[in-house]
C-alpha cells in the first residue's frame, strides 16, 4: 500500500513539474520546445521516461487548456448565487471568470496563438479535449434554459446550440488576445453584448410567438 502511495505522489509531481517547465520555456523563449528529447534532458530524463506522462507537446498543451477550463469551473461553482444563475447568467459568468483566469496565463498563450487562432474555423489538435468538456458544460446549461424556458426548443437548431456557444467561446479568446484596452474592459464588453444577442437568439423571440400562434388558429379550426 505505501509503494502504491508514493508512485501515485511521484505520478502527480512528474506530471505538473513537466506542464510547469514547458509553460516556463514558453515563457523564456517564446516558442515550445525544439525537441521532446532536449526538453527530457533539461527535465533530467530520459525521453522514454517523459512518455510515460505525455506522447507529445501538443499532448501537454491540452492538458494545460483543460487546467486551465476545470480551474475556471470550480471557480464558478464555489459560488452559492451560482446555482441560483439563469442559463444567461451561467455562460457570463464562464466567460467572466474564464478570461480572469487566463490572465494568469496571457504571456505564454500569446506566445502560442497569437498568430494560430485568427480563424475561428481553425481549431488546433490541443483544444479539442477542451471543446469536449466546455460542451458537456454547455450542454448542461442548455438543458435547464430549455426546462425554464428561457431557450427555445427548436427542431433542428436547438442541436446545434452548444456549437454556438463554443464559437462563442472562440471569438472572446480571439478578441481578448488583441485587447488593448485598459483592464482589458473592452472584452467585458464584448462578452456582454455577444452573450446577450446568443440568449436573445436562442430565446422564444416574436417570430416563435407567431408560428405558436399561427399553429393554434390552424389547430382550433
Amino acid at each position: 500500500m505505501e509503494t502504491t502511495a508514493k508512485k501515485k505522489t511521484s505520478k502527480k509531481d512528474y506530471r505538473k513539474l513537466i506542464l510547469e517547465s514547458y509553460q516556463q520555456h514558453v515563457l523564456e523563449f517564446g516558442k515550445e520546445p525544439a525537441s521532446i528529447f532536449k526538453f527530457a534532458k533539461e527535465l533530467k530524463m530520459t525521453e522514454g521516461e517523459f512518455y510515460t506522462w505525455f506522447t507529445s507537446f501538443d499532448a501537454i498543451k491540452s492538458a494545460i487548456w483543460v487546467q486551465l477550463f476545470d480551474e475556471t469551473v470550480t471557480q464558478l461553482e464555489a459560488q452559492e448565487v451560482y446555482k441560483e444563475y439563469s442559463a444567461r447568467e451561467k455562460f457570463l459568468g464562464f466567460l467572466f471568470t474564464w478570461i480572469e483566469v487566463l490572465k494568469n496565463n496571457r504571456s505564454y498563450l500569446l506566445s502560442l496563438y497569437s498568430e494560430k487562432l485568427k480563424s475561428l474555423t481553425s481549431l488546433p489538435s490541443e483544444l479539442k479535449e477542451f471543446r469536449g468538456k466546455f460542451k458537456d458544460y454547455a450542454g448542461e446549461i442548455i438543458l435547464e434554459g430549455k426546462e425554464t424556458q428561457e431557450i427555445a426548443n427548436r427542431p433542428i437548431l436547438s442541436d446545434r446550440y452548444d456549437e454556438a456557444l463554443w464559437v462563442q467561446v472562440l471569438f472572446v479568446f480571439n478578441y481578448w488576445l488583441k485587447d488593448q484596452s485598459p483592464g482589458f474592459e473592452k472584452t467585458d464588453a464584448a462578452i456582454e453584448k455577444s452573450v446577450n444577442l446568443a440568449f436573445d437568439l436562442m430565446g422564444k423571440s416574436a417570430l416563435d410567438s407567431f408560428l405558436d400562434f399561427a399553429k393554434f388558429l390552424y389547430q382550433s379550426k
